[in-house]
């Protein structure tokens, strides 16, 4: 890795972080390959970014119990919803991929509004 890259990767200045949040809005389906496996989620690798897209265990299941045996494998391909920034390193987009997230950004429903 060159040392000018490396810089870039290191040190995203506000700018280009304003630029990664309006690329992956809030709300938004992604696509992306799993990259890496921690004990408290996984790392995904998102086309053309310095940023990684992070889905911590809660957000993968509506119900029951998440554990690391049941991560997608590495290189696999997964859809997930920009859920939030993690604004403190510059360098995570936080993604959910419960299936009621997943369902309401890729089916939005009309609800009726309630009789007051």
């Amino acid at each position: 890795m060159s040392t000018s890259s490396q810089v870039t990767v290191n040190s995203m200045d506000s700018t280009n972080w304003e630029q990664v949040k309006s690329e992956y809005k809030l709300g938004q389906f992604i696509q992306g390959k799993v990259e890496f496996h921690a004990p408290f989620g996984i790392f995904v690798k998102l086309d053309g970014s310095l940023v990684k897209g992070l889905i911590k265990i809660p957000d993968f299941l509506d119900e029951g119990v998440m554990s690391e045996e049941m991560y997608p494998e590495i290189g696999t391909t997964i859809g997930a919803i920009v859920v939030g920034y993690n604004d403190s390193n510059c360098r995570e987009v936080y993604l959910s991929a419960k299936p009621s997230v997943l369902h309401k950004a890729l089916v939005p429903l009309k609800i009726p509004a309630l009789a007051a």
